[in-house]
């Protein structure tokens, strides 16, 4: 017997839309018992008060529990569910339905698609973007590469990761126990996040060396060129999800990865796509980290996301990765979160893409 990953990508006409994937599940196109992921794009606004995420992360706990007779609490222990906010430019609002089951062994030839979970504990709010957070990815990393059976960290192509950010509430709690916050800043909270999940990442996965507290967000040398991290105010833990290509796995998903080393580097995808021979109908899914330049600049030419005070740069951002990657894949239906802090260098972010290929075919993953 084998594993298998099975992926669904599915259009949403909003936020709460759950109706393509319970069709899904009515047809017996997918088993709602094997979903252990689901990663989305909602057309909120990707900021502290984008509820979209919340809205859309209830809407499918509870088909789920409904399909399931079960619990949302029971949900919530089984499925990590990823979504994030911001649908700029032309990008379309969709969810990825990732399941697991077991098949008969196939004759592959080589490694497929492979994926492992992870959930850390819930963080108090003096704990988001600081150290304890660093620490707990990094185990719920290596907890999901372990339950995937990733014998090496080259194994890895993609981490996405869910995590919490600061709300005045969170602030104010804190400050009744006398605890002290990592910022004030409710938005900033957002970066502080995002950057220690993703050190976090690039801990466990052997990328960095260490990654001290003080360096998130500053040292921008330390970072992972597979993390995708996004906060959200749903929730306040971080929920991990690890892809990546795994012997023992049976199916036609194979997943891939390269760094965009700025905002406009079609080459990147160009090149997974060569590597992985897919194209059109091929592609299964598209994740990718999108930020506005820090330097001011793309490839010396000035650009004005970070001056813009009626629309944040990461609203840009995802716009503008979102149209270079669409024009590359030829498809909008792209996974694009905005805020790259320790994900790929600065100004750029990891780039991967899931294909399904041939089984008979010949295999570059040997």
């Amino acid at each position: 017997m084998a594993r298998q990953t099975r992926l669904l990508r599915l259009p949403t006409a909003g936020p709460g839309d759950t109706a393509a994937l319970a069709a899904a599940i009515d047809e017996g196109e997918v088993d709602p018992a094997a979903i252990v992921a689901i990663i989305g794009k909602t057309e909120g606004n990707g900021c502290v008060n984008d509820f979209t995420r919340g809205y859309a992360t209830l809407a499918l706990k509870l088909l789920l529990a409904e399909k399931l007779g079960c619990a949302l609490t029971e949900i919530e222990k089984r499925v990590a569910i990823v979504m994030s906010g911001g649908t700029e430019g032309g990008l379309s609002p969709h969810l990825l339905i990732f399941s697991r089951d077991t098949v008969p062994a196939a004759a592959t030839s080589g490694p497929r698609l492979a994926l492992g979970i992870g959930l850390t504990r819930a963080f108090a709010p003096e704990e988001i973007g600081r150290a304890p957070q660093i620490e707990e990815t990094a185990a719920a990393v290596t907890q999901a590469m372990k339950e995937a059976g990733f014998v090496s960290p080259a194994d890895v192509h993609f981490v996405q990761i869910k995590c919490p950010l600061l709300t005045k509430e969170r602030i104010e709690e804190a400050e009744r126990r006398g605890a002290s916050v990592a910022t004030g800043d409710t938005y900033h909270s957002m970066a502080l996040s995002r950057g220690a999940s993703a050190l976090g990442v690039a801990l466990a996965l052997g990328e960095v060396k260490a990654a001290p507290e003080q360096s998130i967000c500053r040292d921008w040398s330390l970072y992972s060129k597979v993390a995708s991290t996004s906060a959200g105010v749903e929730l306040l833990r971080n929920e991990v999800v690890v892809l990546g290509n795994a012997a023992g796995w049976a199916g036609d998903l194979v997943i891939d990865h390269d760094v965009m080393t700025d905002a406009i580097d079609a080459a990147a995808a160009h090149r997974i796509l060569k590597r992985l021979g897919v194209e059109g109908e091929s592609v299964a899914a598209v994740l990718a980290k999108a930020e506005a330049a820090p330097s001011g600049a793309i490839r010396g030419r000035r650009h004005t996301m970070l001056d813009d005070s009626d629309i944040h740069s990461t609203r840009h951002a995802r716009a503008l990765v979102g149209g270079v990657l669409a024009g590359a894949i030829g498809d909008t239906m792209l996974y694009v979160s905005g805020g790259a802090e320790h994900q790929g260098p600065a100004g750029g972010g990891p780039l991967a893409i899931i294909g399904r290929r041939s089984l008979g075919g010949p295999d570059w993953l040997r």
